[in-house]
């Protein structure tokens, strides 16, 4: 008797120090086109800031656990979006443009849903639209990331407890789409004064953009002005709304989703700041940790790599500091450079004044003759010549000065490129907390939430 009781014991002090160690609360942190020299170049460049040669870590680049995924898709070596986001929600392969089915278009469920069916709430945030192919994957059905009525149905009836991005992709059907989401019980916050004020009284939550901003995306970090919502007070906002009310713990997804755009658009400068953003929204959920140490885990991934980003340039050199004189985004220049157009009669001198004072070419930036003739010439063309050719990516369009003026940074810079679209590097995992010894080494993108699902104790 006195053996079996021991026995017993012994079995009860096992289920309950597993008990304690799963996690009840957790974060998943997707940086879209975030690769392994994404996050290297930000921390150099933030050590270059301090006057000196080596790294000046990432909060989530410090956690204890690293490890690094393959990202290839069910039919392609390089994945999109939709095929990797539905790898690292679901943990099935499948074709490229797919959202949340596998290779022969059947219904697969991410972890999100194995959480919100363990009991605990669920968010899922962006600073994109939240019909975008990354948060869509943990909670949409479709065989095409471009069917966003259907997508909005899918969220519907998923019925997580809170989402929160720009809006949605189009502004005709966001307006819809908001209307069907608040006639479906969501509550719908437009902005952070507005979520404090309704959040209170809320069982579901919308939160995004005011009204008159753009609905597909929050502006860049570089771009941003005061008023404008940012990542990291969607992440705090989320675990307010998670926390309320629940002693179950909570599934968060947040996605830094325009590390990948600027990477599309090979914008070097734009790139770290992202990266920075998604890091300042990461250490909203560390000081959460800080308070739940040995109930909460923080796993941060990517999706894929973007633009093929490399440290080095002609020569044994970097110069990341130069990134400094870059005020705002390749974008938002582009847009600066089409109203000089407008006033009908800018000058090279004119032109000169706006690439100094957006780019800090010519003072804190020096160029050389090739680079100065480099930009003169798409001056010339385009201006002088008028013959104006747009070079688009797949977010955006832009003027021929700006392409040539991005061109030139990251050569003052030092990185190069190897593409305007995604790679197949290899994307970083990092962990801390309950569970976070299960995403060290190598692993697959399909591997994460299985993980993830294992270290909360999730049903998969």
């Amino acid at each position: 008797m006195k053996r079996l009781t021991s026995f017993l014991l012994l079995a009860l002090f096992v289920i309950v120090a597993a008990q304690a160690q799963r996690a009840k609360y957790v974060f998943y942190f997707i940086g879209d086109g975030m690769g392994l020299n994404q996050v290297n170049t930000t921390e150099m460049y933030q050590a270059e800031q301090q006057g000196r040669i080596g790294t000046a870590p990432l909060q989530f680049a410090s956690f204890p656990v690293a490890g690094m995924a393959t990202t290839y898709s069910a039919t392609n070596s390089i994945t999109d979006s939709a095929a990797g986001g539905t790898a690292l929600a679901t943990g099935h392969k499948t074709y490229n443009g797919a959202l949340g089915v596998d290779a022969d278009k059947e219904a697969v469920y991410s972890v999100a849903v194995r959480a919100k069916e363990a009991g605990r709430k669920v968010g899922i945030t962006t600073s994109v639209g939240v019909d975008h192919a990354t948060p869509a994957s943990f909670y949409a059905h479709q065989p095409d990331r471009g069917m966003y009525d259907n997508i909005v149905d899918d969220l519907i009836a998923t019925g997580f407890d809170f989402y929160a991005g720009s809006g949605f992709n189009t502004k005709d059907k966001g307006v819809k789409a908001i209307a069907s989401i608040a006639q479906a019980g969501y509550t719908v916050a437009r902005g952070i004064d507005e979520y404090q004020s309704k959040a209170k009284d809320a069982e579901k939550m919308l939160l995004i953009q005011q009204e008159g901003s753009v609905p597909w995306c929050l502006p860049y970090a570089i771009d941003r002005q005061a008023d404008d919502m940012t990542l990291a007070q969607i992440t705090e906002s989320a675990i307010d709304f998670l926390s309320k009310d629940n002693r179950k713990g909570f599934f968060l997804m947040v996605e830094g989703g325009k590390i990948d755009w600027a990477c599309h658009d090979n914008d070097a400068a734009t790139v770290l700041r992202e990266v920075i953003d998604m890091d300042n929204a990461i250490k909203v959920a560390y000081a959460f940790y800080q308070q739940h140490p040995k109930e909460t885990l923080i796993v941060v991934t990517a999706d894929h790599e973007t633009g093929g980003l490399g440290l080095g340039h002609q020569g044994y050199t970097l110069n990341l500091k130069a990134l400094d004189g870059q005020q705002q985004s390749a974008e938002a220049l582009s847009r600066a450079i089409t109203d000089l157009r407008k006033s009908g009669n800018a000058t090279w001198e004119d032109m000169k004044v706006l690439l100094t004072k957006q780019m800090g070419f010519w003072d804190t930036v020096p160029l050389t003759w090739e680079q100065e003739r480099l930009l003169h010439d798409a001056f010339d063309e385009s201006f002088t010549k008028r013959h104006v050719v747009f070079t688009e990516s797949l977010y955006s369009r832009t003027e021929p000065v700006a392409v040539a003026a991005r061109k030139v940074m990251s050569q003052a810079a030092k990185v190069g490129w190897t593409t305007g679209d995604h790679s197949a590097e290899y994307v970083p995992v990092f962990a801390i907390g309950a569970g976070a010894t299960l995403f060290s080494g190598k692993m697959d993108n399909t591997d994460i939430p299985k993980r993830i699902a294992r270290a909360a104790g999730y049903k998969w």
